[in-house]
């Protein structure tokens, strides 16, 4: 289970899922469903985005989830979540959700570091780039720029 919001992809997520379709029969990629917050592409268009992505992939599976993660992890027969960490931050953080996880249903996480390319990406950073009309092409898939252009006007509103 490689699980995140995903608004969105960067060449830093394909690349830990992609590693972990190495590593695993199945992969399920969870996109997070937050109601309380308003993202820049719905999940639906993550999740289409994420399957474009990842064609090439046959073991993996696209998909979306709400509520707890080790409830969605039980439901579809998952028993380790996949995160990839780019700095030692990410690890206090991660090292916590990991923790409780295995409390609460005895999931797994597995922490794969980031290829250093992709070390500083992040969904935030890349969404106040491209807002700003900064070039994000070298940091996500061609399919997921284009899709940013086209949601941006040429002074980095969102256009829904």
């Amino acid at each position: 289970m490689c699980p995140g919001s995903f608004d969105p992809a960067t060449k830093g997520h394909i690349d830990i899922v992609e590693r972990t379709a190495r590593l695993y029969d199945e992969v399920i990629v969870a996109v997070l469903v937050n109601p309380s917050k308003a993202g820049l592409f719905t999940p639906e268009e993550r999740i289409s985005m994420l399957r474009e992505c990842l064609v090439a992939c046959p073991n993996i599976r696209v998909t979306s989830f709400d509520g707890l993660l080790v409830d969605f992890c039980r439901s579809n027969g998952a028993e380790v979540v996949v995160k990839g960490l780019r700095a030692v931050s990410d690890f206090d953080y991660e090292l916590q959700m990991a923790q409780m996880n295995h409390g609460l249903a005895g999931v797994e996480t597995l922490f794969i570091a980031t290829n250093p390319l992709y070390s500083f990406l992040s969904s935030s950073l890349i969404k106040d780039v491209a807002k700003w009309g900064g070039d994000v092409s070298d940091h996500v898939p061609d399919i997921i720029g284009a899709k940013l252009a086209d949601r941006l006007d040429d002074r980095g509103r969102a256009m829904l």
